[in-house]
């Protein structure tokens, strides 16, 4: 385990204690779930820089659409089989 120390104005110190949030295993969530959204920026990032190199044109927001309504019917479907 590693031990560090913050400093963080008054305020937000006494809302996040009062909140639950300072504690090690609340830290922890919240560390671990920012490195999973950072990690996810990034390769989403590297992906749109090699769809532009390799020329691939950009979806339309109805694609877009019409995709994200397809994976969630795909969802339901696999969740009301079992």
């Amino acid at each position: 385990m590693t031990k560090i120390q913050i400093e963080l104005p008054d305020a937000t110190a006494q809302a996040a204690q009062a909140a639950g949030l300072l504690t090690p295993q609340a830290l922890d969530r919240l560390l671990s779930g920012a490195l999973r959204k950072q990690h996810a920026g990034d390769t989403l990032l590297a992906i749109a820089d090699k769809l532009a190199a390799a020329g691939v044109e950009p979806m339309s927001m109805e694609e877009v659409v019409a995709e994200v309504k397809a994976v969630r019917a795909e969802r339901k479907q696999r969740a009301d089989s079992h």
